[in-house]
């Protein structure tokens, strides 16, 4: 079982344990705060949800949370997976760990490769965030386009020229209820984006 159900692209597994990686307690530091907020975890069904990863150095690899960790409190280097390659059109991604990467490992590639600045990728659950970013028409991913399919990836792809959703840092999934991606540098800018987004949500 994936993060959000089932993984639905083709991925090859290198299986190496990963040892502690540079950004290791950011990402658990900032993983933690998300599950405080509800953001991340397991819904009623015994379903994992949401995932953060970040870019490894000035590439298009990245660290990111592995499938089926959403009810795991404090994660180990193992609970995540290293992604080292991906092609978009072959709906295809080739990670190394012990756990197999994200189901929505591909919209993280999406967004690195389309922004070089983002250095961090938080894809979070918040049904009241979610509501409020469609009814103001904030960028948002086609209603159609499912979540974790290489037709996502190429959604925000396409969403990421816009110079609007760059400065805000933040998207909704509009075809995948309560899912919404926030990015940044780093993870403090990802999260800085989600709660101010987060909070103006909650006031209006």
């Amino acid at each position: 079982m994936s993060e959000t159900g089932s993984i639905k692209f083709t991925c090859d597994r290198v299986a190496v344990e990963l040892s502690q990686f540079a950004g290791f307690d950011e990402l658990n530091e900032y993983r933690r705060k998300l599950l405080e907020l509800g953001m991340i975890g397991v819904d009623a069904n015994g379903v994992g949800f949401g995932n953060l990863s970040i870019r490894d150095g000035a590439t298009f690899r990245f660290y990111i949370t592995g499938s089926a960790t959403g009810g795991i409190s404090e994660l180990k280097p193992p609970h995540y997976a290293r992604v080292v390659a991906y092609d978009f059109a072959r709906n295809w991604l080739q990670c190394e760990g012990s756990t197999f990467a994200s189901s929505e490992s591909l919209t993280h590639a999406a967004v690195y490769e389309s922004e070089p600045a983002a250095g961090a990728v938080i894809h979070c659950h918040d049904m009241k965030l979610w509501a409020a970013l469609l009814e103001e028409e904030a960028p948002a991913t086609p209603k159609g386009v499912e979540y974790g399919t290489q037709e996502m990836a190429y959604a925000v792809r396409d969403l990421l020229m816009f110079r609007n959703v760059k400065r805000r840092k933040i998207f909704a999934m509009a075809g995948h209820e309560r899912g919404v991606v926030a990015f940044g540098r780093d993870l403090e800018e990802a999260f800085g984006a989600l709660s101010r987004e987060h909070l103006r949500g909650i006031s209006g």
